[in-house]
């Protein structure tokens, strides 16, 4: 059985303004009036190597190609820093904690569930954000995606590491030891599933970064995750349509459709 759980017919957001945005605030040189310093950065292109589709399976590739270009909510590029707090949200739910640690040290070891799916891609994509490494997006994306997807140069956490890097002015490929980025998953999606072993997860982190200012705000994604005999994998495949970037437990955030999460214990 295959299913659309997110039928927003609105045009989805640009998805490059989160490390545009921190990378400007961490490098500060404009005091905002709550407080923040924001460099402006420079405009980069959003074009990235052309996404490879998977292998053909009439029928099955159909249904999951639609699942995942059906568009979400489209926000401005401001709503991922402005509070507006909700009155009302929905009963917060517990991401499973992973059993075992895996491949270059992501948690893994998920239920067979879309909730599974969805700790998953939490894992990695903490992983990856937290570290601002190229080399370690690269080996990450390596380690955990299937054959015939996008490739580590054309994944959207690659860009995104490499943004930040550029726009906060670090030295190298890896963040500086003072820069400091705290990444937490904060609500989620299952915006599509097909069956018991593939899924479209959606994510909504609540990311802090720091040099000389602090800059927080929400960033939303979503990949298509694939279950194998080792667990959850980012499946191969056009990569779904942009997720909405909220600020986690605000009235958009709701409206978005993000679903609080608690932060996990262990």
């Amino acid at each position: 059985m295959s299913h659309v759980l997110d039928s927003s017919t609105t045009a989805p957001l640009t998805r490059r303004h989160l490390i545009v945005w921190l990378g400007g605030v961490v490098a500060g040189s404009v005091v905002l009036s709550v407080g923040l310093g924001y460099a402006l950065v420079t405009a980069f292109s959003d074009a990235a190597p052309a996404p490879v589709a998977g292998p053909a399976l009439p029928g099955v590739e159909l249904v999951r190609d639609r699942i995942a270009a059906a568009p979400m909510l489209a926000v401005a590029d401001s709503a991922g820093r402005t509070p507006n707090r909700a009155f009302e949200l929905p009963a917060p739910v517990a991401l499973p904690v992973g059993t075992r640690t895996g491949a270059v040290g992501v948690r893994t070891g998920f239920d067979r569930t879309p909730l599974g799916a969805v700790a998953q891609l939490a894992a990695i994509d903490t992983h990856v954000l937290s570290d601002m490494s190229l080399p370690g997006a690269v080996e990450t994306y390596n380690a955990w995606a299937l054959p015939g997807g996008v490739g580590a140069g054309g994944w959207s956490q690659t860009a995104n590491v490499k943004s930040f890097l550029t726009s906060a002015r670090q030295q190298g490929e890896v963040k500086d030891a003072t820069t400091f980025v705290s990444v937490a998953p904060a609500a989620y999606q299952v915006k599509g599933v097909d069956g018991d072993a593939w899924v479209v997860a959606c994510v909504l982190f609540d990311i802090t970064a720091r040099i000389t200012d602090v800059a927080r705000m929400g960033y939303g994604t979503c990949e298509r995750m694939q279950w194998t005999p080792d667990g959850w994998r980012i499946a191969p495949g056009t990569p779904p349509a942009p997720a909405p970037s909220t600020w986690p437990g605000s009235e958009l955030s709701v409206k978005a459709g993000w679903l609080p999460l608690t932060r996990p214990t262990s």
